[in-house]
């Protein structure tokens, strides 16, 4: 099924420093590592700071949850990693990210306060980005210890909680309504006001007949034309697609279209299930 995720859940990188990555709208992607705690106190209090009264506030709350939650259940204490592995990795890290070589500015056959200010401003660059390089491989490092402290696998559980089904199904607000299909089997629409989006899964349907595919549709509140939103052959119906707009959308539809799909509906819908937003 082909998906419209809206050009939304682009997984971003981190900046060099956390008030950039406030700036620019990054507060939830820094949730896990303010759940692992990879934070100098300063940092965290410029996290708390900007969260109080933020609108992501109950949604960061709950990523720190249940990271920490996940943590807490896979850590097994008979298999308790050896002391000081944790400072161990930093130490390694922070030497190897300080090693690494910065040219050295020629120095002038003649004093030049300009040339001077010049070196001087790019050494300080370089030591930023140096710090901003440091910084990085300290978050990476914190995973890789809760890894080993936990037995878990971090990476997979953040991937999990960017992937835009995932952000839909396990949304606070998310309500279900599943409905038969003709010819047997059932779709369940799973659908967040919050991320304004939803998950359609069908289950145990007959795929359409030979040269014909299931195309669904969102039909808009204002009563204008229904919207494509992608096409279930075989291959791709019993997988979950995701739908942006949930707020404009009253309802979803399926028909059955020609191979390829069709930019208009050209039969009636085999079902048509109500959106609430």
């Amino acid at each position: 099924m082909s998906e419209n995720t809206g050009g939304g859940f682009i997984r971003r990188m981190f900046a060099n420093d956390i008030a950039t990555d406030l700036a620019e709208g990054r507060v939830l992607e820094l949730a896990e590592i303010y759940a692992l705690d990879a934070l100098s106190d300063h940092e965290r209090a410029m996290i708390d700071d900007y969260i109080k009264d933020a609108p992501e506030r109950t949604e960061f709350l709950d990523r720190v949850r249940e990271a920490r939650e996940t943590l807490a259940v896979s850590f097994t204490p008979e298999e308790e990693p050896p002391a000081g592995l944790f400072d161990n990795i930093l130490e390694r890290i922070t030497k190897d990210a300080a090693a690494q070589p910065v040219a050295e500015p020629v120095a002038p056959t003649v004093a030049c306060p300009a040339v001077d200010d010049l070196a001087a401003a790019r050494m300080r660059r370089e030591k930023r980005t140096r710090a901003g390089g440091a910084r990085r491989w300290i978050i990476g490092a914190a995973a890789a210890a809760v890894i080993a402290l936990g037995g878990i696998g971090v990476g997979t559980y953040v991937t999990a909680q960017n992937d835009p089904v995932n952000q839909v199904l396990q949304a606070q607000d998310v309500q279900k309504k599943s409905a038969p299909v003709p010819g047997g089997g059932t779709a369940t629409i799973s659908a967040s006001s919050a991320k304004d989006s939803f998950v359609v899964l069908m289950d145990g349907v007959a795929p359409a007949p030979e040269g014909k595919v299931y195309q669904l549709w969102t039909l808009p509140k204002d009563g204008s034309a229904p919207v494509p939103q992608g096409t279930m052959d075989a291959q791709t119906l019993s997988k979950p697609a995701v739908v942006k707009g949930l707020a404009s959308a009253s309802s979803v539809a399926i028909t059955v279209e020609p191979a390829g799909g069709s930019s208009a509906p050209t039969t009636d819908p085999v079902l048509v299930v109500g959106l609430s937003a």
